[in-house]
């Protein structure tokens, strides 16, 4: 049985931004801090050793492949900083044109530091994120 590497954990948020060994990437882990959990309405939870996550969804996959996963998320590494967002959405590529410096994959933005984005944008696409998960994967009540 397949078990995902990405689960929520109880390390300590504060601690794990302390421990990133770059002073500019900490303060840019700061304010993103802030911006996702503000924009989100989730606190920051860990995800794993080294994604911080806000909000959760639970999956399931045509496969049967299940789980949970944040709705949205960032982590500061060593190269460049990691934004997670919902994979498959198709509307993001118009935010991204506006969104500044970066590059992209499925579900991953990467940015070299804040100031090379938009931050606005940035809470636009962490609003729209969310929106996608929570319409592909209501929770079940």
């Amino acid at each position: 049985m397949y078990e995902p590497k990405t689960k929520e954990t109880d390390a300590d948020v504060i601690e794990f931004i302390e421990s990133v060994e770059s002073v500019k990437k900490r303060q840019d882990a700061y304010k993103l801090l802030e911006l996702f959990e503000q924009t989100s309405g989730y606190p920051p939870k860990m995800w794993g050793p080294s994604i911080i996550g806000f909000g959760s969804y639970h999956y399931v996959y045509k496969t049967g492949h299940k789980g949970d996963a944040p709705l949205v998320g960032f982590s500061p590494r060593k190269a460049k900083i990691s934004l997670y967002f919902a994979t498959g959405d198709e509307n993001r590529g118009p935010l991204l044109e506006k969104f500044g410096k970066h590059t992209s994959g499925k579900s991953c933005v990467y940015i070299n530091k804040t100031e090379d984005i938009d931050l606005e944008v940035l809470q636009q696409v962490i609003r729209q994120s969310i929106e996608f998960l929570q319409v592909l994967y209501p929770e079940k009540k």
